[in-house]
């Protein structure tokens, strides 16, 4: 019966199925089809009509054109054949620990100060479900908020299979410097708790990144600018944090231990801090210099503009404020368009956690395609691209033999509307279908 039902699906997708290859003990091999109307592969340029995408395991098998191709019987068919099928999607700025920053709500400080670690843990729960819901196969954790090894414990979770969720790469607890991270403003005879490890000289650097390596961090996150504000003149003006030394010291640790630093960075000497001391990524950077695009480009860094949360919840405009947000967005706008341009290498990445989990995570499509990037180039950069930072070329964020079997899958053209990427109705993880809806 299970044959006959196969063979008859075949024919209605006009697929040959031939017979299937016995194991040893007469059972055949587990391998699921995937017919993409168009595939989107995550590393050409152009998209391919009909293909056959071989899964077996959580291993991409082989992609073939559909014409001339054969199924094996026993293979079990999905066909997607009238929708865009994608790699799983990369966001590589999250914050898994946070529900968000809304100044009515308390901002910042009410994740840290309402919340006990339980609580937080359910959330994180829900935030990694509602990632791999929207398409978000693999999520960078760029730090706990104060939740300490919160976001390993997380991956561990979903890596055992007891919740869904993306794969994450873990930054843990992030390092910043005293005077240089929330929580403040409080009594000073009040000890309150930080969202950061806070460290003060090289050698308390040092340690702070081997701690956090030792217990999981897959990246380093490192504050390099704090508190920004608009100065007499109208400019942009962000406090710097680590020394240049305590920065190299943190960087010589986690590259020896064959991990990357990230590094926040607004503007200023912070950044250029970071360029100096040998970052691998510059999270945000609203106001980058030509001399320091030209560095980054020179060597290597990747950048991660996170550009949707400066366009939201403005202070009056009359206030320092509101100020320092219209400031912000407009440095922002030109950098991005700067860096662009001349080719640095750009990555998706949202902020979620400062802003609330049940905004769309992909909301930051339209940002960079209306500064200019092209659709595909947006594609590009939360899957191939955020991959190659990653680490893991080849095997995450495209859609070819040897990959994991990360896929999505929506029902429009994304390089016409890229707002599709908004509306996934399709998400395999790992050779499993966690939810589909556009299936024949």
């Amino acid at each position: 019966m299970l044959r006959s039902r196969l063979t008859l699906a075949a024919c209605l997708t006009g697929i040959a199925v031939v017979p299937a290859p016995c194991s040893a003990s007469g059972a055949s091999p587990e391998t699921l089809v995937i017919k993409a109307g168009t595939l989107i592969d995550g590393a050409g340029n152009a998209p391919r009509r009909n293909q056959l995408v071989f899964i077996r395991g959580n291993r991409i098998e082989r992609v073939t054109g559909v014409t001339g191709a054969s199924i094996p019987a026993g293979m079990r068919i999905v066909d997607l054949s009238s929708a865009t099928v994608l790699p799983g999607l990369i966001d590589s700025h999250t914050h898994i620990f946070l529900w968000g920053e809304e100044p009515s709500k308390g901002g910042y400080d009410a994740n840290l100060l309402f919340a006990g670690i339980a609580l937080r843990a359910a959330r994180a729960t829900v935030a990694v479900r509602r990632a791999l819901e929207q398409g978000f196969t693999t999520i960078r954790d760029v730090e706990t908020e104060g939740a300490g090894y919160g976001d390993v414990e997380i991956k561990q979770a979903i890596e055992e299979g007891t919740i869904p969720g993306p794969r994450i790469f873990a930054s843990t607890r992030a390092i910043s410097t005293t005077g240089g991270y929330n929580l403040e403003g409080y009594a000073p005879e009040l000890v309150m708790p930080k969202g950061a490890q806070i460290v003060d000289g090289p050698v308390e650097a040092r340690k702070a990144a081997r701690e956090q390596l030792e217990h999981g961090a897959d990246w380093i996150k490192v504050y390099m600018t704090h508190r920004s504000w608009v100065d007499k003149q109208g400019r942009l003006v962000s406090q710097p944090t680590l020394t240049l030394e305590e920065l190299k010291a943190i960087v010589d640790e986690a590259h020896g231990w064959g991990r990357k630093v990230a590094c926040h960075a607004y503007n200023g000497i912070g950044l250029q801090r970071a360029l100096d001391g040998g970052c691998d990524s510059i999270e945000h950077g609203l106001e980058i210099t030509d001399a320091q695009i030209k560095q980054m480009v020179r060597q290597g860094t990747w950048y991660c503009p996170t550009l949707s949360p400066y366009y939201q919840n403005w202070a009056p405009p009359d206030t320092p404020v509101g100020k320092r947000d219209r400031a912000r967005a407009a440095t922002h706008e030109i950098s991005f368009v700067k860096a662009l341009r001349a080719g640095v290498k750009i990555v998706y990445g949202t902020d979620m956690g400062g802003m609330p989990w049940d905004q769309p995570i992909a909301q930051e499509f339209p940002m960079m395609t209306k500064f200019g990037m092209a659709p595909m180039d947006a594609i590009k950069s939360a899957t191939s691209r955020a991959a190659e930072m990653l680490d893991s070329k080849g095997e995450l964020g495209v859609v070819t033999a040897g990959a994991y079997a990360d896929l999505i899958a929506v029902a429009g053209d994304p390089l016409k509307d890229i707002n599709e990427l908004g509306k996934v109705r399709f998400v395999m993880k790992n050779g499993e279908i966690f939810r589909d809806e556009l299936s024949q």
